[in-house]
């Protein structure tokens, strides 16, 4: 029997999606294919965090690199914020990030272009154990996010897990029940629009966390940029009031030590810190300064 002769049921079988019995294994007539495994025990990490009442970081990545990726999850970050909305990263540059992200600290978060159930879906079935939803501006865009992530009859995702059911290290059936449970839904609320239905979007089933996209939040408000503005605040007072009353993790963008102190004082759980282009030029920055004060006779003036 030739190789291809031999490997070609099994070829088939697999892309199919169904049980691949290797030669050796053929089962005989009557014979029950071997049990399901029991399913996957360990819990999402930051998941687990939120719960527990602890705090949560990650750095944004936005450089299309497994390199960069994987440099940051072992820095000591909880999870990675991988985003794919102000950022050129594609699909597949993200599958690259979570494989090469495998036995370290942060796990891997995507933060899609759109609120919509088929980009959110990519994300998941390549792996991503959190997807942020932007511009949730409303309960019915609330209930898709949560909805999105969830495998029927609890919600509408659709089927396909091989992939990132071997990243994860599990069975088909087995990441299925384990991600119902520990999939990570952030919505993300920066729009005015948000703000006036807050206590209806807070209301939704299933929200994990309650991001503010502060920046966006301060330009739909009219006041773009001003993050202290009355106006600003106001609407933060509101998002934190309607989380509290949810018993919902908020979240906020922040890698400021001394701000995050008096967040987390306010109730805040969950910060998505310095970009990897941010803290590249934040540490060049200190070298270099430090540098030219031990020498600063012996730097050359820039050339341009």
């Amino acid at each position: 029997m030739t190789l291809y002769r031999l490997l070609a049921p099994v070829i088939v079988v697999f892309l199919l999606g169904g049980t691949v019995w290797l030669p050796a294994q053929v089962p005989s007539a009557g014979a029950k294919a071997p049990a399901p495994d029991p399913g996957a025990s360990w819990p999402n990490p930051v998941k687990k965090a939120l719960r527990d009442g602890k705090v949560v970081v990650a750095t944004t990545i936005t450089t299309a690199s497994s390199d960069v990726a994987a440099s940051a999850a072992a820095l000591g970050f909880d999870f990675l914020w991988i985003e794919m909305e102000h950022s050129p990263v594609t699909l597949e540059s993200v599958r690259n990030m979570i494989l090469a992200t495998r036995g370290l600290k942060a796990v891997p978060f995507v933060r899609i272009p759109v609120n919509e159930p088929w980009m959110a879906k990519r994300a998941m079935d390549i792996g991503a154990l959190g997807v942020i939803f932007p511009f949730t501006a409303s309960p019915e865009l609330a209930r898709q996010a949560v909805a999105s992530c969830r495998y029927p009859p609890a919600g509408i995702r659709g089927f396909a897990p091989g992939l990132a059911a071997s990243r994860w290290g599990m069975s088909s059936g087995e990441y299925v029940r384990w991600a119902n449970e520990n999939i990570v839904v952030v919505t993300i609320i920066e729009q005015k629009e948000a703000v006036e239905r807050i206590d209806a979007i807070a209301a939704v089933p299933g929200i994990d966390v309650l991001f503010i996209g502060a920046n966006d939040l301060s330009f739909s408000l009219g006041v773009g940029g001003q993050l202290n503005h009355p106006v600003v605040q106001e609407a933060i007072g509101k998002i934190v009031a309607a989380a509290k009353k949810r018993g919902i993790p908020l979240g906020y963008p922040s890698g400021n030590p001394a701000d995050i102190k008096k967040l987390i004082a306010q109730g805040f759980q969950l910060f998505q810190a310095s970009s990897d282009l941010g803290l590249m030029q934040a540490g060049a920055r200190q070298m270099l300064s430090g540098i030219r004060e031990a020498a600063p006779d012996k730097m050359p003036a820039t050339v341009y």
